[in-house]
């Protein structure tokens, strides 16, 4: 220490210098004005520039052009205040070569006065290897997150293969389940094709042998009385031929309708009716069926309306002769039966009421199921296929019909038809 302070002035200013030149990070100092005064080796290597081409030049030929405005505001507002200020916390700092190039730099600054003159030291760091590290450091972390991304979406989606496979494999057994379900059901309807078939044939059979004993009886009897002179009797039994024939052709109309209904080739075919039309074609029907009367039996008609209505009159025909039937067949001699009508904008409805047996509720829920007879018809002609044809008629005019009936009190039944 001695020894320190026997040097000369001389003697420091030169360590002072040689420390300045051969530090390791860029020294520049500048004056008041901003102008560059001193430059070290650190420096010149960093910026590119001599010593002597920057001395007395603005500080800001150090700085890329996008800052040198902006700069020289920071600089005089630290020139006022000046303080040790390390810069480029939170922000990236870039200073620019004699070339042009820009690099990264961390700055930290310092102040002297001398006579009253003030100095700014700038101690620069090139800091492009630690950048360049920091760059390498991040794009490692995003390939690491790129890659986990990527095992996570993997992992996504080969759970959703599992689910789609697990999905496809209920999918499989369900469909074998309903494959089991359809191909019981297909042995259940193949099992009620079957015992309808023979439903048909016994009840077909029984049906005919009726009629068929009569016209045999009837023209054995027609033959033993043609010889003598009582007329009344032949009249009788050629009556009793002709409602046995007609009666077998109403069963065969039965069996013709359903069958054309299943194979689909029966349609609607609304025309506009005026009203007075729509009745003539009712009053017709219940002249062709008032033959079919028992002794004493009655069918009244209520007709009310004058709006013309839309209908397919060959189906509404059907319609009440089937009823018509149904009500003479169910009801006593003496039996009242009504067919009413009216017409209106909004709907054409029809109702048939006769005054005989009635149905059970426990037979109403089946009324409409084919060859279905009720209990207390068991004993009276009929093919059970009536109103089952009935229904799909008036299906096809996208009609309804409901009913209402009573044991022993009779039935009414009513059909209505939109507009």
């Amino acid at each position: 220490m001695h020894q320190f302070f026997e040097h000369t002035n001389e003697d420091q200013r030169n360590w002072i210098e040689a420390l300045f030149d051969h530090a390791t990070i860029g020294i520049v100092v500048t004056n008041r004005n901003g102008q560059i005064i001193n430059f070290n080796k650190q420096a010149e290597r960093d910026f590119g520039y001599a010593k002597e081409e920057v001395i007395l030049r603005s500080l800001e030929i150090l700085l890329p052009p996008a800052i040198k405005a902006r700069h020289e505001n920071y600089r005089e507002g630290y020139y006022e205040h000046p303080t040790p200020r390390s810069m480029g916390h939170g922000r990236d700092l870039y200073a620019q070569r004699k070339d042009g190039s820009v690099f990264p730099v961390e700055v930290s600054l310092s102040s002297y006065t001398v006579n009253n003159e003030l100095f700014v030291i700038a101690f620069v760091i090139n800091i492009t290897v630690r950048k360049h590290q920091e760059e390498i450091v991040v794009r490692q972390k995003e390939e690491l997150e790129q890659v986990t991304k990527e095992i996570t979406q993997l992992n996504i989606s080969l759970e959703k293969k599992i689910d789609d496979r697990t999905k496809m494999l209920r999918e499989t057994l369900s469909a074998l389940e309903q494959s089991k379900l359809e191909l019981s059901e297909a042995l259940k309807t193949e099992k009620d094709l079957g015992e309808m078939k023979s439903k048909f044939v016994s009840m077909a059979s029984h049906e005919f042998k009726t009629p068929l004993s009569t016209i045999l009886s009837s023209s054995f009897l027609l033959e033993k009385y043609n010889d003598l002179d009582e007329p009344g009797k032949r009249t009788k039994h050629i009556n009793r031929i002709k409602h046995a024939v007609n009666d077998m052709k109403m069963i065969l109309d039965d069996f013709l309708s359903l069958d054309k209904l299943d194979e689909g080739i029966v349609h609607a075919k609304p025309e506009t009716l005026s009203a007075e039309a729509c009745f003539e074609a009712l009053s017709d029907v219940v002249y062709e069926m008032s033959v079919h009367c028992k002794p004493g039996q009655q069918i009244r008609t209520d007709f009310k309306g004058d709006t013309p209505v839309v209908i397919d009159e060959r189906l509404l025909k059907n319609i009440c002769i089937n009823l018509l039937s149904n009500a003479i067949k169910f009801s006593p001699e003496n039996g009242s039966i009504e067919l009413t009508c009216q017409t209106s904008s909004e709907e054409l409805r029809v109702s048939v009421k006769d005054s005989g047996i009635g149905i059970s509720e426990e037979d109403q829920a089946h009324l409409f199921e084919r060859f279905f007879r009720a209990q207390n018809a068991v004993n009276i002609q009929g093919t059970g296929l009536g109103l089952n044809i009935v229904l799909r008629y008036i299906e096809l005019m996208n009609g309804s019909i409901e009913f209402k009936s009573e044991l022993e009190k009779g039935s009414v039944f009513t059909i209505h038809i939109p507009q």
